[in-house]
């Protein structure tokens, strides 16, 4: 077949310099997103803050308002100073009984020494014959009988103590549990006010004043402006050799700049995935967030190899064969190749070509089954 030289391309093939890589675009983001929910649900009242301000960490950003919620504050709050109430009432009334059962015990410690007194003298008295065997007896069993008061006396006042003692525990526990039930009410009543979680700059902020939004709802993020990450998306068949520490290169106003993969992300969407890269060594100046960078993703290290620049012959041939150039450039010849490895420009050439030949690399569709090509100028 005559073929006009100004239609094809003819490309020498070399040896140099040669690394695996694939194009990959990634997308600029911030080093870290902090995503604002709504931990609460009600009624935006007020905004604070528009989309794209820089915040403090505490900062409020947004108001809601939700009835229900701030209606049970009031209600446990009521709750808990009627429980203290009680707990005093109750802490008054054992006093007092607690003070009733010392006076008591005072009584009769008084009248078992009155009563031991008379015992002991009736004893002596009766010894000498003073006195009577009745007279003796009465004083004994007013002894015995105050005795026996005495100890009744104490027991009740120790039943009393540790009754009274069990009476505060449990009041204290149930004033501790409404205190906590009151101090989880009062942080979902300031949970209404959204604040800032980090330092960083508001993004994505979707609520206007009157909206509802759902307890969880998404309502924006917060952007950390400490640096920058890139988002690169990569087709699926390459997911098996994708993993962290392959490095990619970009280029930013005539400089190159260096990336290395620190999370690969397996899911597959539209036959992509994706990897979240950060950058090593300088972070070029002026990068802005959203922006789209081309990045030559690295499989290998850079080695010497024989090698055939791109085109569109790979397309009819799968790379197996190729119209290799004679050297008086006026024919070419279908030769046998086999091709390894590949980067955006070059592919890698394992066998049938040696650096200097010269080969036909534009598309070979209207060639059909020809074996010579004759060169015409």
């Amino acid at each position: 077949m005559n073929v006009d030289q100004e239609r094809i391309t003819i490309s020498e093939v070399k040896k140099g310099p040669f690394q695996e890589t694939i194009p990959v675009n990634g997308v600029v983001l911030p080093i870290t997103s902090i995503y604002l929910d709504a931990v609460e649900g009600g009624r935006v009242e007020e905004k604070f803050v528009e989309d794209g301000a820089i915040v403090k960490q505490d900062q409020p950003i947004l108001r809601l308002s939700n009835t229900d919620i701030e209606l049970s504050l009031v209600n446990q709050q009521t709750s808990v100073y009627n429980l203290l109430t009680q707990m005093q009432i109750a802490r008054n009334a054992a006093q007092q009984n607690t003070t009733s059962k010392l006076n008591q015990m005072t009584d009769v410690e008084s009248q078992l020494k009155e009563a031991e007194r008379i015992y002991k003298l009736d004893k002596d008295l009766y010894a000498q014959k003073v006195i009577g065997l009745q007279e003796y007896k009465k004083a004994e069993n007013d002894y015995n009988y105050y005795v026996q008061k005495k100890n009744l006396t104490e027991q009740l006042l120790t039943q009393d103590s540790a009754s009274n003692a069990q009476q505060v525990s449990q009041a204290k526990q149930s004033y501790q549990g409404s205190q906590t039930a009151l101090n989880v009410m009062r942080k979902k009543v300031g949970d209404l006010i959204v604040r800032a979680p980090i330092d960083g700059q508001l993004t994505s902020l979707d609520a206007e004043r009157g909206q509802n939004k759902n307890k969880g709802e998404r309502l924006g993020q917060i952007d950390v402006l400490s640096g920058f990450k890139v988002r690169a998306d990569i087709d699926e068949h390459y997911l098996s050799r994708i993993i962290t520490g392959l490095y990619g290169i970009f280029t930013f106003a005539n400089k190159d700049y260096k990336l290395v993969i620190k999370k690969v992300y397996t899911t597959i969407t539209n036959g992509r995935f994706q990897v979240d890269m950060e950058f090593v060594g300088d972070v070029p100046q002026g990068i802005r967030r959203g922006q789209t960078l081309q990045i030559r993703l690295a499989f290998s290290d850079e080695v010497e190899a024989v090698q055939v620049a791109k085109g569109g012959f790979y397309q009819q041939t799968g790379g197996n064969w190729i119209f290799r150039v004679n050297d008086d450039g006026k024919t070419a010849y279908k030769v046998d190749i086999q091709l390894g490895r590949q980067n955006p420009d070059y592919y890698e050439v394992l066998s049938g070509l040696k650096p200097g030949d010269k080969v036909v690399t534009s598309s070979y569709e209207n060639y059909g089954d020809m074996q010579e090509l004759v060169l015409k100028k």
